[in-house]
């Protein structure tokens, strides 16, 4: 207990950079990606489980096996097919997936559905031509969570995010907050000033935030967040004298996955020549002082193959003011359906009001 007392009177969470290449590399957007274990260069990345979804129902429904492409090894489709995230990482209430034949009534069927289970409205179905003569199939998925802590956190001053000049909004827990709050959070490990994690606690939902300097991918740091947890001796409580302060964030896209596009697949026998014409991804994430709103949707779009295509301790201060991934899951899973990690913050800022 005195030496996690000596490390946090020793933290001030004004972090020296982040990992060096990243930091070296000019950042203007956010990278999409398909699955978890995906690799990229960009310091800003973010995943959600929508697309792996409809992979896998093209998988398991429709190919009745591994979706691989005629001359050309996909490492991409590897990963994807290796199915790291499933509709068993998730609750019911929060997904709802569709595949077919493409035709106007599944999409009238997609609408309907979604519109039931979440009042919701499709972004991507108007960009299907569902009258092509060369449809085949289409696979759809929606994800929606909107979910409140378990304790409203105070809204805290601005102040920068690795060291910019902008100055962005933050919430969390200082020494005025009310003490009822700390029930709300949970810390998972703390190793010294620039490595720790904490839980933001909902009724069903996780929102575990790590602060690292590492530009490990999101599954390796996923894995050794677990880890450190485990093999963490100290308070998991938050309590008096230590502190929390997060970022608001939004953020909003669209992608389709054009490596996967374009590319002959190997089909069983008396199946139709296909190619994905489509592999489209959006995402609609905020987070707040109250709570977490997510909504994703994934399409793909198989189509025939009319010609050949061309290929194409005194008190932590438990502060994410600096470089930090993002998970979300659910509590009784042990994937997550969400992973973020910010390097920029006026790429995911928050557009919402604060009050």
């Amino acid at each position: 207990m005195k030496k996690i007392i000596a490390l946090g009177m020793l933290i001030s969470i004004m972090f020296i950079g982040s990992n060096v290449l990243a930091k070296n590399i000019k950042q203007e957007s956010v990278s999409m990606l398909p699955a978890f274990s995906v690799k990229t260069e960009n310091a800003n990345r973010l995943w959600v489980g929508t697309f792996q979804l409809v992979w896998n129902d093209f998988m398991d429904n429709i190919l009745k096996g591994p979706i691989k492409f005629k001359k050309e090894k996909s490492q991409l489709a590897k990963i994807l097919n290796k199915q790291e995230f499933t509709k068993s990482m998730l609750s019911e209430d929060s997904y709802y997936t569709a595949y077919g034949e493409t035709s106007p009534e599944l999409k009238e069927q997609i609408e309907k559905a979604i519109l039931e289970k979440f009042n919701e409205k499709s972004e991507l179905l108007d960009k299907i031509n569902w009258n092509d003569p060369n449809n085949a199939y289409l696979l759809y998925a929606m994800l929606k969570k909107d979910f409140s802590y378990t304790s409203r956190f105070d809204i805290l001053k601005k102040e920068s995010f690795n060291n910019s000049k902008e100055k962005y909004n933050y919430f969390g827990i200082d020494k005025n907050s009310r003490s009822s709050m700390y029930d709300s959070v949970d810390v998972l490990f703390y190793k010294n000033p620039f490595d720790y994690a904490v839980v933001l606690k909902s009724e069903k939902d996780d929102v575990i935030l790590y602060r690292t300097n590492s530009n490990k991918d999101f599954d390796e740091i996923y894995k050794n967040l677990n880890k450190n947890s485990q093999k963490y001796k100290g308070e998991k409580k938050f309590v008096a004298g230590d502190k929390l302060k997060v970022p608001f964030m939004s953020f909003k896209n669209y992608t389709n996955y054009d490596e996967l596009c374009g590319k002959e697949i190997i089909t069983p026998k008396k199946m139709k020549r296909l190619y994905i014409a489509q592999a489209m991804q959006t995402v609609d994430f905020n987070m707040n002082n109250t709570g977490v709103k997510l909504k994703s949707e994934a399409v793909m779009n198989i189509m025939t193959m009319s010609m050949p295509l061309t290929v194409k301790e005194k008190g932590r201060n438990l502060f994410f003011n600096k470089t930090f991934y993002l998970f979300m899951k659910e509590k009784d899973k042990s994937m997550p359906y969400f992973a973020l990690r910010v390097d920029d913050m006026e790429l995911f800022k928050y557009t919402g009001e604060v009050k």
